[in-house]
């Protein structure tokens, strides 16, 4: 009896941290789709994520749009800068796949929360705008501002969110030494620190828990790397294929 007890509080601790820990879909699902669209996003929350990550870049006339790079060239049909376009211009774009750039809003609306979002601010100007939109979706969809988790490598981004913004949920990320990113995290009332997997092990880890945070690491895709982050006790990753890790 002693020893089934015992068994059954091992197999009831593993459930209990899987359960606990976080899968996230890296720009939706963009191992099996176009990143950053609609269509991926859609595919993450079929494969079970809880929360799913898109980028934000702020273009020429305003509009935040979700897409990852500083250029259009690699993912659509056109060229340059778009930061230097027109949201008439993005709308004659055509992405990999046929798809179109969406705007924030409109993921948005299409995840009309079913998961949570972490909205990595990639370009300038984008806390703004971002604070103003996440706002407005609270009070005329209901969308509680608990369902946004707001993250960027531009850690003065991250000052100009915070200063707009107490009430969200933030995470300082970091390609460098992780453990330099604790002040930081530590002046912005963060919840994370975001570090890339092949920057961190065990003691690092416990560290920035110490510290008060979480550690969710990116982008972790291949199976025995998922095992291994997991092993040194990270709280969640960022994956291309979710269900690697669900």
């Amino acid at each position: 009896m002693r020893k089934l007890i015992l068994m059954l509080g091992v197999l009831f601790m593993a459930c209990n941290s899987s359960s606990n820990f976080l899968v996230i879909g890296h720009r939706g699902a963009m191992g099996y789709e176009t990143e950053n669209t609609i269509a991926s996003i859609e595919k993450a929350i079929e494969l079970g994520v809880s929360m799913i990550e898109i980028d934000v870049l702020r273009i020429k006339s305003g509009e935040l749009m979700v897409f990852h790079d500083k250029r259009v060239d690699r993912l659509t049909n056109g060229a340059g800068e778009i930061e230097d376009y027109y949201m008439s211009d993005v709308l004659a774009l055509n992405l990999v796949g046929g798809h179109k750039i969406p705007t924030l809003q409109q993921v948005l609306k299409a995840v009309d929360g079913r998961v949570k979002i972490n909205i990595e601010l990639k370009g300038k100007r984008t806390a703004s705008k971002v604070d103003q939109i996440i706002r407005v979706y609270e009070r005329r969809e209901g969308y509680p501002l608990s369902n946004y988790m707001i993250s960027s490598f531009d850690w003065e981004e991250l000052d100009a969110f915070r200063a707009l913004n107490q009430e969200v949920d933030v995470a300082v990320l970091t390609d460098a030494d992780p453990l330099q990113a604790i002040p930081k995290a530590q002046e912005l009332n963060a919840v994370a620190v975001n570090p890339d997997y092949k920057n961190i092990n065990a003691e690092i880890v416990k560290q920035i828990h110490d510290a008060g945070f979480k550690v969710y690491t990116y982008t972790v895709n291949e199976e025995a790397d998922i095992v291994s982050v997991k092993e040194m006790g990270v709280d969640g990753i960022f994956c291309d294929y979710p269900d690697r890790a669900l």
